[in-house]
């Protein structure tokens, strides 16, 4: 009878490490999503700039001016790297959704299995 036990406790470790692993996925894509929303406002105001507008970016506590061509560039690399994240990501959170219905499915098998003798 100990057997089971120690084989559902360990299930149950994998399966709480794989919802842990699942929560901090998901808030990822959330902080990828963010930053992808800014980045697409970013890219709509600069459409509706003229050629000859000031542009400047800020590093540090300095403002130095930058060609619009190059933000635009900038932002379009950067929403392209972010798509390229999130996709990653869905991949992982799809991957770690099918082994956690695995586990799931396991622990109720063996608590399953545990019960029929007691009955």
């Amino acid at each position: 009878m100990e057997q089971p036990r120690q084989q559902l406790q360990a299930l149950s470790d994998e399966y709480q490490g794989l919802q842990t692993e699942l929560t901090s996925l998901v808030s990822a894509r959330q902080k990828l999503e963010s930053q992808q929303q800014e980045n697409k406002t970013v890219q709509k105001e600069f459409s509706t700039l003229a050629e000859e507008a000031k542009i400047y970016k800020l590093v540090g506590p300095v403002l130095l001016k930058q060609d619009l061509a190059e933000a635009k560039s900038t932002v379009d690399g950067r929403l392209e790297y972010i798509e390229k994240e999130i996709k990653r990501v869905e991949s992982g959170i799809k991957d770690i959704q099918q082994k956690s219905e695995g586990k799931r499915t396991e622990i109720i098998q063996i608590q399953s299995q545990m019960q029929q003798p007691a009955a």
